[in-house]
């Protein structure tokens, strides 16, 4: 059900983010393509990992992207979900539970100490469904970002 992304499977993921960017309201925000994702997954240095959840004809029916973090209170590396989507045809089959159990399992399974995202606070389902998993908002920080113009200022020196 739950599989390791190979580079055949760009197309699909790039198609998900699409869709999750959709669902989110912000589809005109996707920039990326999919030369981009496979440099990210698969070139010399990936950056980022993924796994694909199939269904049970071998369909994608959903993925998690994900990338290494660090703790220096814990001192150790940790998971940071940047994307977890089942389609909505496949919800409620177990799916998203499968691919986070997959990143929990490789967490223990390397020492890691946290698997963390972020969740848009008008998300009621996906905020039900981490919270069912055990799962615990972090209300205590905000997250700040910095992109295009501020972005490119503050690199430049302005």
């Amino acid at each position: 059900m739950i599989r390791t992304a190979t580079p055949a499977d760009v197309p699909v993921i790039h198609s998900m983010i699409r869709e999750l960017a959709e669902y989110e309201k912000a589809l005109e925000e996707v920039r990326a393509t999919e030369e981009q994702l496979c440099e990210a997954l698969f070139g010399e240095r990936p950056a980022a990992y993924a796994h694909i959840a199939e269904s049970a004809e071998g369909e994608p029916v959903g993925f998690a992207l994900w990338f290494l973090n660090f703790s220096t209170w814990r001192g150790v590396h940790g998971i940071y979900l940047e994307d977890l989507y089942v389609r909505p045809l496949a919800r409620g089959g177990g799916y998203g539970k499968a691919l986070l159990r997959e990143l929990a399992r490789i967490c223990v399974e390397r020492g890691y100490e946290r698997l963390e995202w972020a969740v848009l606070d008008w998300n009621r389902p996906s905020i039900d469904f981490y919270e069912a998993l055990g799962a615990r908002p972090q209300d205590e920080w905000t997250v700040y970002r910095l992109t295009d113009g501020a972005l490119a200022r503050l690199g430049s020196g302005h």
